[in-house]
């Protein structure tokens, strides 16, 4: 029976729920290509980075194997350990390696893991207090051989040769320390960037969240930081999708280079998992952590055996808090894209909620098995009425910024070339910079998709720019904060604005559905003229020294972010 977009499936029928609904398909393939296709990776950094050729003839997908859902029990991201490495600066170690972690039951997957869980471990850290992490590469693959990782701080504004370059490559055994400034707070993630494998290295497991934790600057009144869920009520949740054969072994298709979606819908690296919630308010950090699933997130409660929508009260977006809470009954994500959300179970113990994904002609797969995530168990707890504050961040106000770009003005086209994505109708190109931004500069960027059917959620590394306009519309409200991350809709413009620092340098922005990006959609600009070479800091063999290395290129004068 034919569904309209935005209509949910029953949830009075428990099969149904509890194993999904099935599509047509056709044969899985792996997700590693032959000896015969395989080229190394190139180690070497800031070179010329050629077109990726034709692709491959468009071969059949099947289904992944039939689970029975809201069975697992969710689990919690890991919180890495810190060491003290001096006043203000903590230090971190992870190490990349294939790992044999069990997420369809009974059946181990060889996953590319950060520090051996997928997603990696959860790095929490306070406001102005500076991080350095290590990073080691002992990856392998059986049939490749050794693996060439980059490592972003998705949000942090870090110097470029800590933003993680996409030629800048630590290669297998050896390691690199990234230091990252948390001069910004929000729910950030860090993830594999390496030119040309982003999406692979990505969907086979380097990702992780990092959070920066708001301090009293950033609220409008400093006593509502209080009034928001903490502790046990603040959950991070990485959503992914991701495709297995009948082993458990992991499947990688991008359909002609067009985009990779799987069938398996992951929270926290379980599979449509159950977590046990009291009815109270919780803040849930949400983080599409895929590879090209677009989401559209809703929140529905069964009562009686039927559903009723329960709102979401959206209160902070990518980079940091909105300047209101904004309630909505479904939110959509793009790759990379966070959201900071309330839900109130309050009245509700007793009864399951399940956080639901309707499905969207956008993703080009109409698999109906992604409609759903998980599942919360409401139970009894203590009673807990405290209020959401009515006024949460502080945003430079629109006009101001608007004053002060005044006519500057960049328009960026993401379209599709022959058998390549590319901006501007040309592809990555290590030599050539696509902008060039004065230092704390405030400047207004235009985002056009002019065709049909394609979705790209365009990602501005270094700054947090605001969103002015959808085909000249004024944006949603819960998409008027802070944001790094852009979905660009098909046949729609986008005009977002913002300032350009703090620091100068060479930096990228891309799409977001990464094999868009590793098929070419990603080029480069550069802030002032000052900034180090984003290739200054290589990575270093193993084995690694006790002491973590020290920085290059002491970043000079900043500017206010948007």
């Amino acid at each position: 029976m034919a569904r309209s977009q935005d209509e949910i499936p029953s949830l009075s029928r428990r099969e149904t729920l509890r194993w999904g609904l099935l599509s047509a398909g056709g044969l899985l393939l792996p997700w590693g290509v032959s000896p015969a296709q395989a080229s190394a990776p190139s180690l070497g950094c800031c070179k010329p980075h050629g077109h990726h050729g034709p692709p491959a003839p468009a071969e059949p997908v099947l289904l992944s194997p039939q689970l029975p859902r809201f069975e697992q029990p969710f689990r919690p991201m890991e919180v890495l350990e810190a060491r003290r490495v001096a006043r203000d600066l903590d230090g971190y170690s992870i190490t990349m390696e294939r790992t044999a972690v069990e997420i369809l039951p009974g059946r181990p997957t060889d996953a590319w893991t950060y520090g051996g869980s997928l997603p990696g471990p959860l790095i929490r850290q306070r406001k102005g207090s500076a991080s350095v992490v290590r990073f080691i590469n002992r990856l392998e693959d059986p049939r490749e051989g050794p693996v060439s990782t980059a490592i972003h701080l998705h949000g942090m504004p870090s110097l470029p040769q800590y933003d993680g370059y996409a030629e800048d490559l630590i290669p297998f055994n050896h390691y690199k320390d990234y230091y990252y400034p948390n001069t910004k707070a929000g729910s950030f993630w860090y993830h594999d960037h390496a030119i040309g494998k982003t999406s692979r290295n990505v969907y086979m497991g380097l990702a992780g969240m990092y959070i920066v934790e708001y301090d009293d600057n950033d609220f409008f009144d400093p006593r509502s930081a209080e009034l928001l869920p903490q502790g046990d009520y603040d959950i991070a949740m990485v959503i992914q999708d991701k495709r297995f054969d009948a082993e458990g072994r992991l499947l990688f298709n991008d359909r002609l280079q067009r985009g990779m979606y799987g069938d398996v819908m992951l929270v926290n690296g379980v599979p449509w998992p159950r977590l046990k919630v009291q009815d109270r308010k919780y803040r849930f950090r949400l983080l599409n952590g895929g590879t090209s699933r677009v989401l559209n997130l809703g929140v529905q409660a069964v009562v009686d055996g039927r559903l009723q929508p329960l709102p979401m009260v959206v209160v902070g977006c990518d980079s940091g808090l909105l300047e209101r809470a904004v309630p909505t009954a479904f939110l959509g994500l793009g790759v990379a894209e966070r959201y900071e959300v309330i839900v109130d179970f309050g009245g509700l113990a007793g009864r399951e909620v399940f956080l639901i994904n309707p499905n969207s002609a956008v993703n080009l797969d109409g698999d109906l098995r992604t409609t759903s995530l998980m599942c919360f168990q409401v139970e009894k707890g203590p009673i807990d009425t405290t209020p959401l504050p009515d006024r949460l961040g502080r945003l430079t106000p629109i006009q101001t910024l608007r004053q002060e770009a005044g006519s500057r003005l960049r328009t960026f086209r993401f379209d599709r070339l022959g058998s390549q994505w590319v901006i501007n109708n040309r592809v990555w190109d290590a030599t050539r910079v696509e902008a060039q931004v004065d230092p704390c500069a405030t400047e207004v960027w235009r985002f056009v998709n002019p065709g049909g059917g394609w979705v790209h959620p365009v990602h501005v590394h270094l700054g947090h720019f605001r969103l002015l306009s959808r085909n000249g519309a004024p944006p949603p409200l819960h998409e008027q904060g802070m944001k790094d991350t852009f979905m660009v809709g098909a046949f729609q413009t986008l005009d977002i604005i913002g300032r350009f620092g703090p620091h100068q340098g060479k930096y990228m922005m891309h799409c977001h559905n990464l094999v868009h990006e590793d098929h070419d959609m990603m080029t480069q600009f550069q802030v002032g003229t000052q900034g180090c070479d984003p290739c200054i800091a290589p990575a270093r063999p193993l084995p690694a020294p006790a002491e973590f290395d020290g920085p290059t290129c002491i970043p000079g004068a900043e500017c206010p972010l948007a």
